[in-house]
């Protein structure tokens, strides 16, 4: 039998007013287009819930019982890297035959959906509390002293980038959590490097290394960069220096270097790009020059330079401002990597 079309709200409102003006359901039946049983029905409810509006509807029952439903959110609580076809297989095995996209809908509304996993530094346990030890003992210094300090770091532009994914079940904010992302550590290659720093003032020198970057050629860059970005931005007397701890920076003539200098050097953590305000300028560079498509490796260094000098001073200082953040950050998230 075809399915009958819906009546309007229009119709059904008319059939209402007939019945409360005495109108009995045999009469209003005759007319054209409605049926007698139509009419009760739509009395009926109008009688329960005094509305002749559509209600909310329950559809088609769920396809996983609730115990299915606790038995793949708990699988893939534990493992963030489930996929949907083990899912689908687990459910299979239980007497249950449903889709992935049943799978992707089921878990959505449990507050989990899949994502690519962050690349992040693999932390080993000396980390995570070198982390907490440096978060913790900065916790109360003023911002004053923040704005005071030189960060560097080095950085890779390649021409044409290329990302590698890997999907993960996760909640929302939860992207930063060890089970949902991929350690990696640090390598070489790379288009261009360059290395660069700043304070609260602005931005320092940036500079393309065209050579291996070692030890020896830390020192040069250090040795013609660093006082004179110091100088351009008018640090006061007394300003701190941080660099990370790659081998070129903790290198005993690196070191050795620095104190005949009489440099203040920030003693820092390893593994902690997310305590280090630069990794945020460098995400602004690139978005800048990825912006104006450079072609060749030219046009990159080139548009690099342009873009760092236009890198407005009031972002390096929001980026210093809200420091005490970052360290409360990695608190909270008990010494592992925080969003940054």
């Amino acid at each position: 039998m075809a399915k009958t079309k819906e009546l309007s709200k229009e119709t059904r409102d008319k059939i209402v007013d007939l019945h409360q003006a005495g109108k009995t359901e045999s009469a209003i039946g005759k007319q054209p287009g409605v049926k007698k049983s139509t009419v009760g029905a739509i009395i009926r409810k109008w009688k329960t819930y005094k509305t002749t509006a559509n209600l909310p509807r329950s559809g088609a029952p769920r396809k996983i019982s609730p115990r299915g439903i606790k038995m793949i959110t708990r699988t893939v609580s534990k493992n963030a890297r489930t996929t949907r076809g083990d899912l689908v297989n687990d459910l299979q095995r239980a007497g249950t035959k449903v889709t992935e996209a049943t799978i992707s809908n089921t878990l959505r509304r449990q507050g989990l959906q899949s994502c690519s996993s962050r690349r992040v530094p693999l932390l080993k346990p000396v980390h995570v509390q070198a982390r907490l030890k440096f978060a913790r003992g900065h916790l109360d210094d003023p911002e004053e002293d923040w704005e005071n300090v030189i960060w560097s770091d080095e950085t890779k532009i390649e021409l044409f980038g290329k990302n590698s994914t890997r999907r993960v079940w996760r909640r929302k904010n939860a992207e930063l959590h060890p089970k949902n992302t991929i350690p990696t550590v640090k390598h070489g290659g790379g288009h261009i490097m360059l290395w660069g720093c700043f304070s609260a003032k602005g931005p320092g020198r940036l500079i393309c290394v065209k050579e291996r970057m070692n030890g020896a050629m830390c020192r040069e860059i250090l040795s013609e960069n660093l006082l004179p970005s110091a100088r351009a931005l008018k640090m006061k007397r007394g300003w701190v220096f941080q660099h990370d701890n790659d081998p070129k920076h903790t290198a005993r003539a690196t070191k050795e270097w620095l104190r005949k200098k009489h440099f203040k050097v920030l003693e820092w953590p390893s593994q902690c790009p997310d305590l280090n305000p630069i990794e945020n300028l460098w995400r602004e560079l690139k978005v800048r020059v990825d912006q104006r498509q450079p072609q060749n490796i030219t046009a990159l260094e080139e548009i690099c330079m342009e873009e760092w000098a236009k890198i407005p001073a009031t972002v390096c200082e929001n980026l210093v401002k809200t420091y005490r953040k970052r360290l409360t950050s990695v608190i909270a998230n008990k010494g592992y990597i925080t969003k940054y």
